[in-house]
């Protein structure tokens, strides 16, 4: 579809009929985390992964109550000006959320992209803010470590033992709070990914289960958009890891996709493979959030990143799923996000 009234941007994609901008963001980590390459860039950083919780879970809901609290906080906003917000995280009935920013008593859209919720809640709070309704709308989510396992997987006092290809659970909560106020990173568009089944069944190897989903949601997003991968600075997934990112790169090289000098994956650059022990990399909702806040988005707002393409991706698994021999289907959303120079209007 075309025309000066419409934003559809070929198959999967859209723009803005208003501009939206990511005025704030903030990074809430465990331990762990802050002690990975990247740990002097989060916001806050807790010595004690339960953070004063009496279990995993609640831990998982204080991680977002501080999150939201420190971007609202460096945005000088109130929680009362704040119209929607939009957030989920891995747990059942998305509990960490609702009984994490309950007390903020903003009305709520609780999501479940898995580990692409960060894409899926931003590319729905920019549609809010980009259509006119609303002028303050807030993204995040979350994920922990102990909290997932346990889901998932085994409790942590089973202390199974973990295969190479598997990935560690990020303990982290990212938000954002976007506006039509100028800012220095505008979201420019969208593109929305499809569920990718290519038949994977293994729980722990969630890169081969999401990489299908990343490549078909970055070939998309080239073809709606008309660009290469060198008119991105960085093409940057969510949680693919060091198995997932060499079958991303395989899967695209076969469609005459060459993104290998330009691909990042923020579950590889969250911890340090040799001194952290964790497999494959980081996964979890907060792994491409927190990296995108605290890594990313300063780069984009000097100046030094001009545009980047964010593609969070999920594993869209459940225990009952996987215990009906299910496969694991993938999911990935692209945001466009460029630096814009605030002074000129």
């Amino acid at each position: 579809m075309s025309g000066k009234d419409t934003y559809y941007i070929g198959e999967q994609s859209l723009t803005f009929p208003k501009d939206v901008y990511i005025i704030s963001s903030a990074s809430v980590v465990g331990k762990k985390e802050g002690e990975g390459p990247l740990g002097g860039a989060f916001d806050m950083i807790c010595d004690n992964d339960r953070f004063g919780e009496d279990n995993w879970e609640m831990a998982e809901s204080t991680l977002q109550k501080e999150a939201l609290a420190l971007a609202l906080g460096k945005a000088d906003v109130e929680p009362e000006n704040v119209r929607y917000l939009f957030a989920g995280d891995l747990l059942g009935q998305n509990i960490a959320t609702s009984f994490g920013l309950m007390d903020y008593e903003i009305p709520l859209f609780g999501l479940y992209g898995a580990c692409s919720t960060a894409g899926e809640s931003i590319s729905l709070a920019s549609m809010c803010v980009g259509a006119g309704y609303a002028k303050t709308v807030a993204a995040l989510t979350s994920s922990h470590f102990a909290s997932a396992e346990k889901q998932f997987r085994y409790p942590l006092e089973y202390a199974n033992q973990r295969p190479v290809s598997a990935t560690w659970t990020v303990t982290g909560s990212g938000a954002f709070l976007l506006s039509g106020k100028r800012g220095n990173v505008r979201v420019s568009g969208i593109t929305t990914g499809k569920i990718v089944d290519m038949g994977v069944k293994d729980s722990m190897n969630m890169g081969a289960a999401m990489a299908p989903a990343a490549a078909d949601l970055i070939a998309q997003n080239l073809e709606d958009f008309g660009r290469s991968p060198k008119d991105y600075d960085k093409i940057v997934t969510g949680d693919l890891g060091y198995v997932g990112q060499e079958i991303l790169i395989n899967l695209l090289q076969k469609q005459k996709i060459d993104i290998s000098k330009v691909h990042e994956d923020c579950g590889i650059l969250i911890f340090d493979k040799e001194e952290q022990d964790t497999g494959s990399g980081g996964s979890g909702c907060g792994c491409a959030a927190v990296t995108l806040s605290a890594h990313y988005l300063p780069m984009l707002e000097e100046g030094s990143l001009k545009r980047i393409l964010f593609v969070p991706t999920g594993a869209l698994l459940s225990t009952v799923s996987f215990n009906e021999g299910q496969n694991v289907p993938g999911i990935a959303h692209g945001v466009v996000l460029e630096h814009v120079d605030k002074e000129v209007q």
